[in-house]
């Protein structure tokens, strides 16, 4: 089987694993490692990440379905968690998520056709003070408005755009 990830962070990995006590603990920085080199969990990559850590596949997709920011389906090249805690219910995210799937065609859970964009709920992002609020590739963005989502998305859509045409 292929490896995911480069030799030198495989080495870096495999010396975490073996200095720790309890290797099952490294299982999110393992997963999270892995998913930063291929943009998500593949099946392929929950194997490897088993191998190196002596658990099953099924022991980490209970981790991965678990955690918010573990990805085990492609994403979008910009990932928004938007935020739906009490505190942004009450600050207005029903219009916001509204507005913001309108702008981008999609609903919550998907990406756009282009792949640029991933719309998703996250539970509580600990930004209440400035709610509401959502992470984009875990860069914190609020109190928003719609017309601040608006400014927000048009930038990251012509930084995109224009990082695609450089490679």
């Amino acid at each position: 089987m292929p490896k995911m990830i480069p030799e030198p962070t495989l080495t870096q990995l495999k010396d975490r694993i073996a200095a720790a006590a309890h290797p099952r603990e490294l299982a999110v920085d393992v997963m999270l490692a892995l998913q930063e080199h291929g943009g998500h969990l593949s099946d392929a990559a929950m194997e490897e990440a088993a191998g190196l850590l002596e658990m099953t596949p099924l022991e980490l997709e209970e981790l991965a379905t678990f955690y918010t920011f573990l990805y085990r389906e492609p994403v979008g090249k910009y990932v928004i968690h938007l935020c739906d805690s009490v505190i942004c219910w009450m600050d207005g995210y029903e219009s916001l998520r509204d507005h913001l799937c309108r702008k981008l065609g999609i609903e919550m859970g998907q990406t756009t056709e282009d792949g640029l964009f991933t719309l998703l709920p996250v539970c509580c992002i600990g930004y209440c003070d400035r709610s509401p609020a959502m992470l984009i590739n875990k860069k914190v963005y609020g109190p928003l408005t719609a017309e601040k989502i608006d400014e927000i998305i048009e930038n990251l859509r012509n930084t995109g755009r224009s990082q695609e045409s450089e490679s």
